[in-house]
């Protein structure tokens, strides 16, 4: 069921829910545009909306910025604010806080920026929180990774290492050992870090299972000996990490097109959606012993890049109806909320 869509004023490359309640109506989705010629620029914007079957998709809030890769809202288990990390072409992570005009209604979200900080002289292209809400870690154009501390209204950079040999297009916290982080780059290999080491040091590094960039990794979140990584090489791989200094391809899927976002569902270890770059999307389920589509979306007409699940509670009857998702392509510049019809059925 489609809840509504709107073209935005960029190239659109992200979307991402809001966790925290009651904002989980709330999206931000951003924009990068590389503009050529003798002084090329990038610039970008993020723009807030609201989502929901009964009022459709509302645009809210919009900040120009300068080009941006990624955005992450801070995790709501250990934080009453909703902050949204922005990672951009300028090497600068910027932290804003989600709030409401003075003139506050119904439709009177709006982000404030809180601080903003130069990380590198090269391009943010991937941001994520850790579970406090007291770090983040970049992923850089020049192969480096990046940990800043957030403490209130200022950021500090804590570690700065070179990982890849080329961009890191990925670099995410384990969720159950919050000295580990793991990372993906165009060098094709996927990496585990230790941050009690300064500069952290590779916990392992493998090189042979992708056969083009790391592009994605999601952590499953209720098991955490299984994590799922994409590839510029079309497949989508789970691998077990109860061997940590050699985690184990345990099986993978081609899910015909570059798979640039992977996200589990908030409350089902089994479902991911797949933003499948030359493929649209996809709601995949993750089994024991093999992963299968569910679902395929391609209303898209451009690359499929940004996706994300609506959290918030199942209704009533204990099946997932009413649980949105957005998608957003990159030269079409357009967003998408739909529900997916997978899961309409208990």
């Amino acid at each position: 069921m489609e809840v509504g869509s709107w073209n935005l004023d960029g190239n659109a490359d992200a979307v991402e829910f809001c966790p925290h309640s009651p904002f989980h109506h709330i999206f931000a989705a951003a924009t990068y545009t590389l503009e050529e010629g003798t002084c090329p620029s990038r610039s970008g914007s993020i723009s807030l909306f609201s989502a929901s079957f009964d009022s459709g998709l509302e645009l809210l809030h919009r900040v120009e910025t300068v080009g941006v890769f990624d955005l992450k809202w801070n995790h709501n288990r250990t934080s009453t604010t909703p902050f949204l990390a922005q990672a951009d072409a300028d090497g600068y992570l910027s932290v804003h806080s989600l709030g409401f005009a003075e003139e506050s209604t119904a439709c009177g979200a709006v982000l404030k920026q809180v601080c903003r900080e130069k990380v590198s002289s090269s391009m943010c292209l991937y941001v994520d929180w850790n579970l406090s809400s007291t770090s983040t870690v970049l992923g850089l154009s020049d192969g480096s990774i990046s940990t800043v501390a957030v403490r209130e209204d200022q950021l500090q950079t804590s570690q700065l290492w070179m990982a890849h040999e080329y961009e890191v297009w990925c670099t995410v916290f384990d969720t159950y050992q919050p000295h580990l982080l793991y990372s993906g780059s165009d060098d094709c290999r996927f990496s585990c870090w230790d941050l009690r080491e300064s500069p952290s040091m590779p916990v392992f590094q493998n090189a042979k299972s992708h056969k083009m960039g790391v592009c994605c990794i999601a952590q499953n979140p209720v098991n955490s000996n299984i994590l799922l990584t994409g590839s510029y090489d079309e497949f989508l791989r789970v691998w077990d990490l109860r061997s940590m200094s050699k985690p184990v391809n345990s099986y993978s899927l081609c899910l015909g097109g570059g798979v640039w976002r992977v996200k589990y569902h908030p409350y089902r270890e089994d479902l991911v959606l797949a933003a499948c770059m030359h493929n649209g999307f996809a709601v995949v389920r993750i089994g024991e012993e093999e992963t299968m589509v569910v679902e395929s979306y391609e209303k898209h007409g451009s690359l499929a890049y940004g996706a994300d699940w609506q959290r918030g509670d199942c209704v009533e009857d204990g099946s997932e109806r009413g649980r949105l998702v957005a998608t957003c392509s990159f030269y079409d510049r357009l967003i998408r909320v739909w529900e997916p019809e997978s899961l309409m059925v208990k």
